[in-house]
């Protein structure tokens, strides 16, 4: 066999190794969704419970989609976790323009400081905030009220807005904006009509980020709303956990219901994304 022959061998058989690994990395990807898919599909508990193991319904059946938005409400709930996510994400990357900005362009004292300050704030623990945060937010009358979820879930994603989008505003050269304002251009014109556009990869994976935070979070939205109507989905589907019973089914139907809108997400915006990951990873 001559070299050249090993060469091609030991090529192949690399390729094929990465192949099978991929292979398996995609099935134990896929395997927990596809899982939930089926169980949604089961029309009793019954079904879910059989032993030996049922992996495919005998008669698939819509029922737990019927009931969780029939029975269940699930349409409030999914309209309310869509508004507080939106309305967070949006304010949240505002927030971290002009201040991503502001941080990355002008000089002042105790910038260090500001910027530790932001990512401390990533190291406290949200119960360790619950006592207070629940007396501030009494005091405003904001328990209870999508408005209140807003107002948290700003305060929580702000600091990584911020932080990275400062990452990207120091990848864009100062003669860019210089040469927007010899044209006539002021500061905040040339931010918007120069500096924005390049850094819409950066934009886009900070707002993902935010709304995916904000959607999928549990543990403040438990705390702050009681009443039924301006429940988000996480908690919906965390009510579905009964004292002596679960049901997996209805559940299994949210969650895939819940997760459609975050695919959809990073379906449309996946280049943008892996562009603002890797990006914000070598700049600032």
């Amino acid at each position: 066999m001559t070299a050249i022959r090993k060469k091609d061998v030991i090529k192949a058989a690399l390729l094929i190794l990465k192949l099978a690994v991929l292979s398996l990395t995609l099935v134990l990807v896929l395997f927990p969704f596809a899982w939930m898919l089926i169980t949604s599909l089961k029309g009793s508990q019954a079904e879910i419970y059989a032993f030996p193991i049922k992996y495919w319904p005998e008669h698939p059946s819509l029922v737990n989609y019927i009931n969780i938005f029939k029975v269940g409400n699930f349409g409030t709930y999914f309209l309310n976790s869509f508004v507080v996510s939106a309305a967070a994400a949006t304010v949240s990357v505002l927030c971290g323009i002009f201040g991503g900005y502001v941080v990355a362009r002008c000089k002042f004292r105790g910038k260090k400081a500001v910027l530790f300050f932001f990512l401390f704030t990533q190291m406290i623990p949200m119960f360790v905030m619950l006592a207070p945060l629940y007396g501030m937010m009494a005091d405003l009358k904001l328990i209870n009220s999508l408005w209140g979820l807003v107002i948290l879930y700003i305060n929580m994603t702000i600091p990584f807005s911020l932080v990275t989008l400062r990452g990207f505003f120091h990848g864009v050269p100062r003669e860019l904006e210089e040469a927007a304002q010899i044209d006539g251009c002021g500061r905040l014109a040339s931010l918007f009509r120069v500096v924005l556009p390049v850094i819409m990869p950066g934009i886009a994976s900070v707002f993902i980020f935010a709304f995916v935070n904000s959607w999928n979070e549990l543990f403040v939205s438990t705390m702050f709303i009681d009443v039924d109507a301006y429940r988000t989905i996480p908690v919906a589907l965390n009510s579905l956990i009964l004292k002596y019973d679960i049901k997996w089914g209805e559940m299994a139907a949210g969650t895939i219901v819940a997760i459609l809108p975050t695919m959809a997400m990073f379906t449309f915006a996946q280049k943008y994304m892996a562009a603002g990951l890797t990006a914000g990873a070598v700049k600032g």
